[in-house]
């Protein structure tokens, strides 16, 4: 079909032009007068017609904001080219009337029946041939000519059709976007397109790649081999990256066509997800006005706050603003019924603010009400099955109702924080194909979230149960001026221009906390041919050329005094040969115990601090509180530890404000150390070391 590759070359022209040069300024109106508080709706799945009643049910309950038609392409055509629009229409009337506001999906992400049946190509094929079938959503390729040709005319006569409505304020481009493990013929072919861009030959791909190994080099384009059989580190590295590449093209080319149409005071957005490893957020959301996430997680005694904590620090610091909660838990969760654990009485209410902690903006449940068949019949909404009001409900209209009396105080909140982890999609993907732990497979790791959970989740929880507030910082432009600490999680791939900036920050009086395997390759995978570690040899202060894995060993005498059981470091061991470095801690074992498991160095007017192994929590934690103490950055906060945590920032009126939460059972005292101010829920005074008591699962918020 004609249209198909003039689209396809349109697509990858647009594509191209967002990732390869800057976006223009654009309108940004992510700024809020009031805490948005919602639910995704579907009343095209209730089995039978009660908009007035929910709409009034959400009214009453103080409900601010409703988000729509993300899922629901079939309706909008329920035949190729027939464009439906009364039946949305109601809905956003009756919420319009109501006074809740509505966010509209571009439906993209559940194609409709009509489409794979007369366009089955649109469908993914996985790695080693294995095939999408129709039946669950996410299943296309979203780079498909074809599938691009249908989205666009949904999306145009869709926002021609609402642009003007006076109850929508902003759209969400597609729905919780990745690659989806996409290999079809044409995506390689565009895969090798994009090497050609990048290397221009086959004979610098062959020296850059080191395809002498086991004489794979190429002297045609035409030779390299698909995805499914390759072994090569780097081509799996520069897939990756393609892979994010599209996703990005993706969604900036969604984002340019609502563009068009949107009015100066809509947003746009999309619900990114907290797996936040599988793709670039940042180039992907270069025309949003602002990032939303989807952040599910444990209830009942499983509730710890940590994800909450990791999701909002993370997307705060993408484009370095608020955020907005598109999904979150509302009563139970789960694709079968086998983790049902509806949230204790004050969780829900605790969720949100702990969410307004972090920076968000909006909070929207999914959804509104439990859905009665289909795969997420047990993943549940504020209202149950019976569609009565509840438990749930009840606490959700408390909450909303402090929102509309405290909200404006809380919105657009502001942080600064003197503490950043770097986070490296490239470390993620080079470290998932030469795996160095026990999980996952042999050869490769992908799929597996190690880097993500275990080292660079393990400092982000020390840090949030600890009260210090971080954000996250990228190897792309990493601004490590603005903070007085930085952390590395394991930097296995990184550029000598990122290394030599990260030497430079210490040099010139920064702190740094930095894991093992750090340096070991450069950006394209291939392992630096000198000393290890590197170009980080001197601002390190050691030497190595041997390394170990082993399961568990102590800390010869517990250096950091946090006893036997938690005096273990584990998985992973550098033969560390300290030349200026300091060694603080060394392995209790025969042979192991000649090398420094932890050193660190004087550099310049800065410190680097050096992690050889993986250690305990109790470990990491006395680690980074000395880290925090030394770059003089620890605060009263510090005198708390979970399960009462404290967040803090600068609100609309220039006041800061302080949360302070109980994620536990038993009711908590402590002793408040700033300036005096208001507790805004119930509006008394606070003075400084006023003794104050936090209920169970309940909440302070005081205003100084």
């Amino acid at each position: 079909m004609q249209f198909k590759s003039c689209f396809k070359i349109s697509f990858i022209l647009i594509t191209l032009c967002f990732l390869l040069f800057p976006a223009k300024s654009i309108a940004q109106p992510d700024k809020f007068s009031n805490i948005l508080y919602g639910v995704a709706y579907y009343h095209e799945y209730m089995p039978s017609d009660r908009l007035d009643e929910d709409v009034r049910m959400m009214k009453d309950a103080g409900i601010s904001v409703v988000r729509l038609g993300e899922s629901s392409w079939s309706l909008f055509e329920p035949r190729e080219g027939e464009f439906e629009f009364a039946w949305m229409d109601r809905i956003i009337d009756k919420l319009h009337s109501a006074g809740i506001k509505v966010i509209l999906g571009t439906p993209t992400y559940s194609i409709p029946a009509w489409l794979w049946h007369k366009h089955p190509e649109v469908l993914l094929t996985y790695k080693n041939g294995g095939k999408a079938y129709y039946g669950i959503r996410q299943n296309m390729d979203i780079t498909n000519p074809t599938f691009l040709f249908y989205s666009e005319r949904i999306i145009r006569e869709l926002m021609k059709h609402y642009s003007n409505h006076p109850g929508i304020i902003g759209y969400q481009v597609d729905n919780e976007t990745t690659s989806r493990d996409v290999n079809n013929y044409d995506f390689n072919v565009s895969f090798v397109n994009h090497l050609k861009k990048k290397f221009e030959t086959p004979q610098n791909l062959n020296k850059i790649w080191g395809l002498n190994y086991w004489g794979m080099t190429i002297n045609s384009w035409e030779e390299l081999a698909p995805r499914d059989g390759i072994t090569n580190t780097a081509y799996k590295l520069e897939w990756e990256r393609f892979n994010r590449m599209a996703v990005a093209g993706f969604l900036n080319w969604q984002s340019s066509i609502v563009m068009e149409y949107k009015r100066k005071d809509q947003f746009i957005t999309h619900c990114f997800m907290p797996s936040v490893q599988e793709i670039d957020q940042h180039e992907s959301s270069k025309l949003m006005d602002v990032l939303a996430v989807n952040v599910y997680h444990g209830e009942q005694d499983d509730l710890t706050g940590n994800e909450i904590a990791f999701a909002g620090d993370y997307f705060r610091s993408v484009k370095q603003k608020n955020y907005l909660i598109t999904e979150t838990n509302a009563q139970t969760i789960g694709w079968n019924s086998r983790i049902q654990q509806p949230p204790y009485p004050g969780q829900l209410r605790l969720n949100v603010y702990a969410n307004l902690g972090s920076g968000a903006n909006m909070v929207e449940y999914w959804h509104w009400h439990s859905i009665h068949y289909g795969q997420e019949t047990y993943w549940k909404g504020v209202l149950s099955h019976d569609l009565q009001p509840n438990r749930a409900y009840a606490e959700v209209s408390k909450t909303a109702h402090e929102l509309q009396k405290i909200g404006n105080k809380l919105v657009n909140l502001k942080k600064e924080n003197k503490v950043a982890i770097l986070f490296s999609h490239d470390s993620n993907d080079g470290l998932n194909f030469m795996p160095f732990d026990q999980t996952g497979g042999a050869w490769d790791n992908k799929g597996n979230d190690f880097y993500r959970s275990q080292l660079v989740g393990q400092f982000h929880k020390v840090l949030y149960q600890n009260n210090v507030g971080v954000d996250f910082i990228f190897p792309e432009n990493p601004g490590f001026e603005k903070y007085s600490l930085v952390i590395i999680p394991s930097l296995y791939i990184a550029s000598d221009e990122l290394l030599q900036k990260i030497s430079n920050y210490v040099k010139n009086g920064g702190h740094v906390i930095m894991q093992f395997k750090s340096g070991f390759c450069d950006e394209n995978s291939m392992v630096r041919p000198v000393m290890a570690p590197g170009p980080l040899r001197e601002v390190c202060g050691f030497r190595y050329q041997e390394f170990t894995n082993f399961r568990e060993l102590a800390l010869k005498n517990d250096p950091f005094e946090v006893g036997d059981d938690k005096n273990k470091v584990s998985t992973w061991a550098e033969y560390l040969i300290p030349e200026t470095a300091k060694p603080l801690a060394f392995y209790d074992h025969k042979y192991f115990g000649d090398y420094p498991a932890i050193t660190s160095n004087n550099f310049g007017k800065g410190i680097m601090l050096y992690e050889g192994c993986m250690l305990s929590d109790a470990i990491q934690e006395k680690i980074i509180k000395q880290s925090l103490s030394d770059a003089g950055i620890m605060t009263a906060d510090q005198d708390l530890h979970w399960p009462l945590i404290t967040k803090s920032g600068t609100n609309d009126f220039g006041k800061t404000i302080h949360y302070y939460y109980n994620y536990s059972s038993d009711s908590k005292s402590f002793t408040y150390k700033y300036k005096s101010g208001t507790e805004l829920i119930t509006g008394k005074k606070v003075s400084a070391n006023d003794s104050l008591a936090i209920a169970p699962w309940d909440i302070l918020i005081i205003e100084e």
